[in-house]
C-alpha cells in the first residue's frame, strides 16, 4: 500500500532545524510506523530482514579484512594466514566473513523460494522481483571474486576455470578472457582487479540495488501468505484493517528472529566454520600452485547447481548457454506465470507439484555439482558402475526438470489449465 507521510516536528531545536531542511525523520517514520504490513506474515518472511543483517555483517567484516589483506599473488595467501594467526581476533573476523558468505546465500535462496510460494513476483511487484534478481546476480559476482582473493588452491583453479569459460564466446572470447584476467593465467593483475571490484565497485552496486529494492517494495506493499492486497480493505481511519504498522510490531518480531539467527550463526562460526568443507574447502588452506591441479575442482556449494548444468551439458558453449538461461529464466517469471492467484495455498495441484519438483531439482543439481554422486553411485550401482554416464544422465534429467518448471508454469497458466481454490477477500491465519 502507499506510504503514509506525516510530517514529524521534533521538539529539540537542533533536530527541528535539520528536519525543516532535510526531513529524514519524516522519511524514517513513513517507512516504519507509516508502512502497514499484513497481520498474518509467517516465518518465511523473516529471511528478507536476515539477508539485510548478513549484508551488514559482510560489509563490516570486509572492511577490517581489507585493512590487512595484500592483493598480490605473492602475498595474498600469506596475508590471510597473518590475519588468522597474528591479528587480534582476526580469525573471528575472517570466519564471520566466510561463514557470512554462505549464510547470505542460504537466506537469499529461502527468500526467493518464499516469493515463488506466495507469488511475490506478480503484479504490481514485478519491479521488486527484477531488482531482487539483479541483487542475486551481483551477489554471485561478489561472492566469486571474494572466493578468489585468499589465493588458495581452489581459489586459483576456480578463477582459471570460471574465467576461461568466456573463451567459448565466438569471436571475442579469447580477448575477453585475457582482459578479465589481465594476463594469460590468473596472477597479480587478476587479483588486483577482483579486489577492487569486490571491495569497492560491487558493494556500491549492491547497496544501491538493495536500497531501491526496499523502496520499491514499500511503495507497492509487502505480499502475504494469502496473496491478497490489504490496501483493498480499509477502516474509517484510512488504514488497512488487516494491516499493522511495521514499527513496532514487526521490528520487535524481526529482532527476535535476528537473535535466533545470530545464535545459529555463532554456533557455526565457533564450532564448524568450514562446515565439513562446504563453506571452506581443505584445498583452499594450501597456497595456490599453478603446477598442481586439485583432484576435484568444484565451486562453493551455492554455485554447484549451476556448475552441475555446465558439467552435464556437452560442449562448453552449450553448457554456458544453459547455465546463463537458468538465471535469465528467473527474471522472466512474472511474465511466464499468467495465473491470477498468487499464493500456493490456493493454487492448483499441478503448480504445487511443479514447485516441489523445482526445489528438488535445485538441491539435487547442487549435489551433482558438489561431486556427491561420485561417492554414492559406486555404492548404489556397484564398483564397476560408469559414474560419468550415470551422473550425466541424472544431471541432465534434473536440469530438464528445472527448466520444465518455467515452461510448465507458462503453459499451465497461459491456457487456463489451472484449477484454483477460492481466494479469501481478507487475510486469514490458517496454514492451508
Amino acid at each position: 500500500m502507499p506510504l503514509t507521510y506525516v510530517r514529524v516536528h521534533p521538539k529539540n531545536r537542533l533536530l527541528a532545524w535539520i528536519e525543516d531542511r532535510l526531513p529524514w525523520l519524516t522519511f524514517l517514520s513513513a517507512h516504519t510506523s507509516g508502512y502497514y504490513v499484513a497481520k498474518n506474515l509467517d516465518v518465511w518472511y523473516y529471511f528478507g530482514v536476515l539477508a539485510l543483517v548478513v549484508l551488514v555483517n559482510q560489509l563490516l567484516t570486509g572492511i577490517f579484512l581489507a585493512m590487512h589483506f595484500r592483493p598480490t599473488a605473492a602475498d595474498a595467501f600469506a596475508s590471510v594466514e597473518y590475519i588468522m594467526r597474528e591479528v587480534p581476533w582476526g580469525w573471528l573476523i575472517r570466519y564471520l566473513h566466510s561463514t557470512g558468505a554462505s549464510l547470505f546465500f542460504v537466506v537469499v535462496y529461502i527468500h526467493m523460494f518464499r516469493s515463488l510460494m506466495y507469488g511475490s513476483y506478480k503484479r504490481p511487484r514485478e519491479l521488486v522481483w527484477l531488482l531482487g534478481s539483479l541483487i542475486f546476480v551481483v551477489l554471485m559476482a561478489e561472492a566469486f571474486m571474494g572466493y578468489v582473493l585468499p589465493w588458495g588452491q581452489m581459489s586459483f583453479w576456480g578463477a582459471k576455470v570460471i574465467v576461461s569459460l568466456f573463451s567459448a564466446i565466438p569471436v571475442v572470447g579469447d580477448d575477453l578472457t585475457r582482459w578479465i584476467m589481465g594476463d594469460y593465467l590468473p596472477g597479480d593483475a587478476t587479483i588486483n582487479r577482483f579486489f577492487a571490484l569486490h571491495v569497492i565497485a560491487l558493494p556500491l552496486v549492491l547497496l544501491l540495488l538493495v536500497t531501491v529494492h526496499i523502496l520499491a517494495l514499500h511503495e507497492v506493499g509487502s505480499s502475504n501468505p494469502d496473496g491478497v492486497e490489504i490496501a483493498d480493505t480499509r477502516g474509517e481511519d484510512g488504514n488497512p484493517v488487516d494491516g499493522v504498522p511495521f514499527h513496532p510490531y514487526y521490528t520487535v518480531d524481526d529482532l527476535f528472529s535476528t537473535a535466533v539467527f545470530v545464535l545459529f550463526a555463532a554456533f557455526v562460526v565457533f564450532f564448524a566454520p568450514t562446515f565439513g568443507g562446504a563453506f571452506l574447502e581443505p584445498e583452499n588452506f594450501r597456497p595456490a600452485n599453478p603446477l598442481v591441479t586439485p583432484g576435484h575442482i568444484k565451486p562453493v556449494w551455492y554455485f554447484t547447481p549451476y556448475y552441475a548444468m555446465l558439467r552435464v551439458i556437452p560442449g562448453k558453449l552449450a553448457g554456458i548457454a544453459v547455465m546463463s538461461s537458468a538465471i535469465l529464466a528467473v527474471f522472466l517469471l512474472p511474465w511466464l506465470d499468467r495465473g491470477t492467484v498468487r499464493s500456493v495455498r490456493y493454487r492448483g495441484l499441478g503448480y504445487r507439484i511443479a514447485l516441489a519438483l523445482f526445489a528438488m531439482s535445485f538441491v539435487l543439481l547442487g549435489a551433482v555439482g558438489a561431486g556427491v554422486s561420485a561417492t554414492l553411485i559406486p555404492r548404489l550401482f556397484g564398483a564397476a558402475a560408469d559414474v560419468t554416464w550415470i551422473e550425466n544422465a541424472f544431471g541432465r534429467f534434473w536440469t530438464a526438470v528445472y527448466f520444465g518448471y518455467f515452461l510448465f508454469t507458462w503453459i499451465y497458466t497461459r491456457f487456463g489449465l489451472e484449477r484454483t481454490r477460492p481466494v479469501p477477500a481478507r487475510v486469514t491465519f490458517g496454514t492451508d
